[in-house]
């Protein structure tokens, strides 16, 4: 089958490279030739673990092109995906203005009966008005089709080719309808094990469920991480309690880690989205706004309880950081806690040495960027420095946070630490380290949620514990 595949981004690439995989001819369109140029070198743009490899066996054998050129991929397609960016709005709508281009570019070069198959996440309604905006600009007929992406960063090659569920929303009233139906099934059987796994409903039903479930995933975060505030203050452990109610069959272990909040491209934004659609039908989605007014209070704790360790003055203190990557094997740092908790310190005055394994690029450009796109300005950044590895990023610093649990960060070798360190306080705030092994290695440790004794500070130094109950809920 022939496959066009509209946007070369996280969700596109993935597309095309796993399609191409199983034996489809798939061009990919991007009109940024800059990034068209790395994959033609044979590069990848982001970070994926294997996706470079997959990519280059598919290209190396003609599986897998890239083109700036709609000419280059639409004539003689059979199917043609739209993966193009759909950023959100200051009013939290997430901004169609890309897929309706494609739709446009589309129409002006298909040459008969198209599938157009909506892998972008977008707001209720777009797939008709991606239709509408096709037919109004060619006399060619299509069937257009939502079909939701699920990948999760740092495992999108396996979500992919091996998934829980497709959801394959269609117009059933629709003249094309029953062919879009078998050509999507043609498409995704060597992917599932039977066809009961591809899931097909109408086209509201299948935009609307991608909003569903990264709603219901951030939900969960943030109500164990409510919990998980609520453990500090009582001397509760967050880990305790989300054993026990996960264990329940109805709720699961999922999804129930304390931590700095969510972040990343999805959560965040179609959190907010749902929001808007739904304000936009008339109805106030309580439960949705909460989820995200929670996560931002939830990303600035870890800060706070630094300061608060510091007598509130971090005036001239170093923090070593390790992990800036909203989770581990990414590179994405877009909406990372990161971004918030190393922002609150070094504008209380603190000098910040970070350390990722994949995301110091990423995250030196969102800083450094324009003023009006970061709101960082030349004073802040001169206070992150890039460390060349996690033991440059210790070396005399006041306290080592970790902020993405890496699997290099893991087992540090804490003798190390502890001798690199100008003091031993360890702010965990993916709470991976045991909370007794620290404080026995002559470490102070803070984690998320794990109970008011497990703080143990040096009282030799007249350092006061954090979490007892007087100091309250530390978020802002």
């Amino acid at each position: 089958m022939d496959i066009a595949v509209i946007g070369t981004g996280y969700v596109g690439l993935v597309t095309g490279t796993c399609f191409a995989d199983v034996g489809h001819r798939v061009t990919c369109v991007d009109i940024d030739p800059k990034k068209v140029e790395i994959l033609n070198s044979g590069q990848i743009p982001i970070y994926e673990p294997g996706l470079q490899e997959v990519v280059s066996r598919n290209a190396a054998v003609g599986r897998l092109r890239f083109t700036t050129e709609y000419e280059d991929a639409i004539p003689g397609a059979d199917a043609c995906f739209i993966a193009v960016g759909t950023p959100q709005d200051n009013d939290g709508t997430a901004d169609t203005t890309a897929v309706l281009a494609a739709a446009e570019m589309i129409a002006a070069t298909m040459d008969g009966f198209l599938v157009v198959i909506g892998k972008s996440t977008v707001p209720v309604g777009t797939a008709r008005r991606v239709r509408d905006a096709i037919l109004a600009k060619t006399s060619h007929s299509c069937e257009v089709v939502s079909n939701p992406e699920f990948l999760k960063e740092g495992t999108a090659l396996h979500d992919f080719t091996r998934p829980d569920r497709v959801v394959v929303g269609i117009d059933e009233r629709s003249d094309g309808n029953k062919q879009a139906r078998s050509l999507m099934e043609s498409l995704y059987l060597p992917f599932v094990p039977d066809a009961a796994r591809i899931v097909f409903m109408n086209l509201e039903s299948a935009e609307l469920t991608k909003y569903a479930a990264n709603t219901m995933l951030a939900t969960r975060i943030s109500l164990v991480n409510e919990l998980a505030n609520v453990c500090d203050l009582v001397g509760g452990n967050i880990k305790d309690v989300s054993r026990g109610i996960g264990l329940d069959p109805r709720i699961g272990p999922q999804f129930l880690y304390a931590g700095i909040g969510y972040g990343g491209s999805c959560f965040p934004k179609d959190v907010r989205a749902v929001v808007r659609i739904a304000e936009d039908a008339g109805y106030q989605f309580e439960i949705a706004k909460a989820v995200d007014v929670v996560n931002e209070r939830q990303k600035t704790r870890l800060a706070e309880l630094v300061i608060a360790h510091h007598d509130n003055d971090v005036s001239g203190k170093t923090f070593a950081v390790w992990g800036l990557a909203f989770k581990p094997d990414t590179d994405d740092i877009r909406e990372a806690p990161s971004l918030t908790i190393i922002r609150r310190l070094v504008e209380a005055g603190a000098h910040v040495r970070v350390f990722d394994p994949e995301a110091m690029d990423t995250f030196k450009y969102a800083i450094t960027g324009t003023e009006q796109r970061s709101g960082w300005d030349r004073n802040l950044v001169e206070r992150v420095e890039f460390a060349s590895n996690r033991t440059q990023a210790l070396i005399n610093a006041d306290a080592l946070l970790l902020l993405t649990e890496w699997r290099t960060f893991r087992n540090p070798g804490w003798e190390e630490v502890h001798s690199l360190l100008k003091k031993p306080v360890v702010f965990d705030g993916r709470n991976i380290y045991a909370k007794s092994q620290l404080p026995d290695l002559g470490f102070s440790y803070f984690g998320i949620g794990l109970g008011a004794t497990t703080a143990k500070t040096s009282k030799q130094e007249g350092e006061e514990n954090l979490l007892s109950p007087h100091t309250g809920d530390m978020t802002t």
